[in-house]
């Protein structure tokens, strides 16, 4: 799956998930609430109960992201035994000035943490692939990597064999290659595979995970 600050998670299905952004709704009530605090005076009574009607409503963001994580990760992981995830530089993208608010909106960091533990107490795996790993800009059907993919641009054409493509779908499918892939590689022994391991280990399998990534089914439950 790619994961975007439009859309939370875009999956190699097609399917978008666009993520609650409590933060982004409950904005203007969190400006409000901030002004009233800012013009109460110091120390008294009405500040006190400002400050925590603010409190209150930071608490409820928080909840409210947590809670949608938590049933986003619960049903991927009790339908999907390997998941492939890039591996993003949240520290780093916070800093740009532009989308810090909706990358910290999104919650990347708990999405992952509870992909992984909740893949690991079910005997999944979760792929994480290489930082570098040029998974927009690499064409998913004929493997072409063009050099420059601005991130204005959302839908592409393949030079090479003509395929269309959308960003984030493309995306997702490039990860969901490169997951099975290295789970068939890691079948054959530990240590090998084709990116670093994941903190999740894989779980042992008779089977061959060699079927094509449009037989992949992805079931998530209508909320």
């Amino acid at each position: 799956m790619d994961l975007g600050v439009s859309a939370l998670a875009t999956l190699s299905t097609g399917e978008v998930v666009a993520g609650a952004k409590p933060h982004k709704a409950l904005l203007s009530r969190l400006q409000r609430l901030s002004r009233s605090l800012s013009r109460k005076v110091k120390g008294s009574n009405q500040r006190n109960k400002a400050k925590a009607k603010l409190a209150k409503l930071h608490a409820r963001i928080a909840h409210i992201r947590k809670e949608t994580l938590h049933q986003l990760t619960t049903d991927l992981t009790r339908c999907l035994h390997t998941i492939g995830l890039e591996d993003l530089n949240v520290s780093g993208m916070v800093k740009n000035r532009h989308l810090s608010r909706a990358i910290s909106d999104m919650g990347f960091f708990e999405f992952r943490r509870q992909l992984e533990y909740k893949a690991e107490m079910r005997g999944g795996v979760v792929v994480v692939g290489d930082r570098f790993f040029a998974s927009s800009k690499t064409c998913s059907a004929c493997g072409h990597k063009l050099e420059k993919l601005p991130l204005s641009i959302r839908q592409w054409t393949c030079p090479t064999c003509g395929a269309s493509h959308d960003r984030d779908v493309n995306a997702a499918m490039n990860l969901a290659h490169y997951a099975v892939s290295y789970t068939v590689s890691a079948c054959g022994g530990d240590g090998s595979g084709l990116g670093r391991k994941s903190k999740t280990k894989p779980a042992p399998m008779k089977q061959e995970f060699d079927r094509k990534l449009d037989d992949v089914q992805v079931c998530i439950s209508s909320k």
